[in-house]
């Protein structure tokens, strides 16, 4: 799992080539019932609504054959956009970059209504107990275009400067951390955050949104437009029984990680991980004010990718910065949710 954008960066070769198998097989002429949903990473709880709805039949129930294609270095938003899946797990970051580039794409469920990443040091790390005292420190970051400029917002909240040094080290920043080499990160709590108790290695975090920064989905659902378009009925059933996968996810969470663990044998070697990693993510992020999984307002895109527009970090089709603030509407749609 990744924080937010986060560890897309790492690539088994092997698990390359199958995903390339998989796409080649997977061209034109094929069923409209058959659907293919593009992963962001290996196996974790971000899919947990998935596995859910393969293992409990809520797929073949509605007809369809779901088909997941191996995580390999294409990031799904592209494989969404391109038509190489119908659908994929984006992030509310990831996808207003996408979106605001032109891509046919739109998130049709929230599987995680809130951030579920934070800022993380070690807990006994001295002299840093806020993110004000961040300032001259270093960052152990990924990459990504978003981060930089949300943690400069976040310190800068908090009273400070907003400046620090930034290393760039993929999957290893956690590492850099727990040794000392670096003095801060990104971690998703129910997955790096367990990892590190499991270890030994014990963390402290800053809530973004403790530090009057705009909440945002921390998962989503991406779909290819035009497929939406083209085939309505298809696109509501497979909608209809994800969503009742992560619904059921929210609401029995052992159950639900069982489903995981079964859907990938052998794929972790903490299954007491993942138990907990569903626990916490059931108990915090998955479910909207009214209790229900997967409904997404204008209220929640607008704040954080406003702030990602008025940064002056989004560009068009043209790959110039857009010089007019997007229809933050048109990145979602609650259409294909089945009836409160």
């Amino acid at each position: 799992m990744r924080a937010t954008t986060l560890r897309r960066i790492a690539v088994v070769a092997a698990v390359a080539v199958a995903a390339v198998g998989v796409l080649t097989g997977c061209g034109t002429g094929q069923s409209a019932n058959t659907i293919r949903f593009a992963l962001d990473w290996t196996p974790n709880t971000n899919h947990t609504g998935l596995y859910v709805a393969l293992q409990q039949g809520y797929f073949a129930d509605a007809g369809l054959d779901v088909q997941v294609l191996p995580y390999n270095s294409t990031s799904p938003d592209t494989l969404v956009d391109s038509g190489n899946a119908e659908f994929g797990v984006g992030f509310q970051s990831s996808s207003t970059f996408s979106k605001a580039a032109g891509a046919e794409t739109v998130s049709v469920l929230a599987p995680l209504q809130h951030w579920a990443t934070g800022i993380a040091v070690k807990a006994d790390r001295p002299g840093i107990t806020r993110p004000r005292d961040l300032d001259g420190k270093i960052f152990a970051g990924f990459g990504d275009a978003d981060s930089i400029e949300t943690l400069r917002q976040i310190i800068r909240n908090d009273g400070g400067k907003g400046e620090f040094q930034t290393v760039t080290l993929g999957t290893s920043a956690y590492e850099a951390v727990y040794s000392g080499e670096a003095d801060f990160t990104v971690s998703f709590f129910a997955w790096e955050g367990i990892e590190a108790e499991h270890r030994g290695t014990p963390m402290a975090y800053f809530d973004y949104t403790d530090y009057g920064f705009p909440d945002a989905y921390a998962l989503i659902i991406e779909a290819n437009r035009p497929w939406l378009d083209a085939h309505p009925e298809q696109a509501h059933k497979f909608v209809e029984a994800l969503q009742r996968g992560y619904q059921f996810a929210a609401d029995n969470p052992d159950e639900a990680a069982k489903d995981v663990i079964a859907a990938n044998p052998g794929a972790f070697t903490d299954e007491d991980l993942v138990y907990e990693s569903q626990r916490m993510l059931s108990a915090d992020y998955m479910r909207d004010d009214t209790g229900r999984v997967g409904p997404q307002t204008v209220e929640k895109w607008t704040g954080y990718s406003k702030f990602l527009f008025d940064h002056g970090l989004l560009t068009g089709p043209d790959g110039a910065p857009l010089d007019a603030e997007p229809d933050w509407s048109t990145f979602f749609t609650n259409d294909y949710l089945p009836a409160a």
